[in-house]
């Protein structure tokens, strides 16, 4: 089976899921179903494969840096980038709180609601809910 995609492969844009179908009974549903809140459902192929050699060498940058013929600082920024794109910050534990975000707790959860009501892409809710904070 194949993995699901978050973009189109013809134009980039948004993939959205309107169809679910039971393996066993072959019962169908469709809707417009909010993308999978997990963390890693957002990461590109590159990004999963960087993951799973990253798992491999428990986190070593150093040990991979042969495998990958990659310099210390690109294997880092990589990285970096995979932890923003999960909804972090390097450097820190948590979530940026809302209270960080600049935006009134009003507006974000008017942003959350149009997520879960599936008006909106999780994309969508991270730029606006960022751009919030700027």
């Amino acid at each position: 089976m194949l993995p699901q995609p978050s973009k189109c492969p013809l134009c980039g844009g948004d993939i959205v899921v309107t169809r679910l179908q039971c393996r066993e009974c072959e019962s169908v549903i469709e809707s417009r179903f909010t993308p999978a809140s997990h963390p890693f459902a957002m990461l590109s192929k590159e990004q999963l494969a960087f993951l799973e050699v990253f798992v491999r060498h428990e986190g070593k940058l150093k040990r991979m840096e042969a495998e990958m013929n990659l310099s210390y600082p690109t294997l880092r920024n990589r990285l970096y980038a995979i932890i923003r794109a999960m909804g972090y910050e390097p450097g820190q534990q948590e979530r940026p709180q809302a209270s960080t975000t600049g935006l009134s707790e009003a507006e974000r959860l008017e942003i959350l609601g149009a997520l879960e009501a599936g008006e909106i892409t999780y994309q969508e809710a991270m730029q606006r809910l960022t751009e919030g904070a700027q």
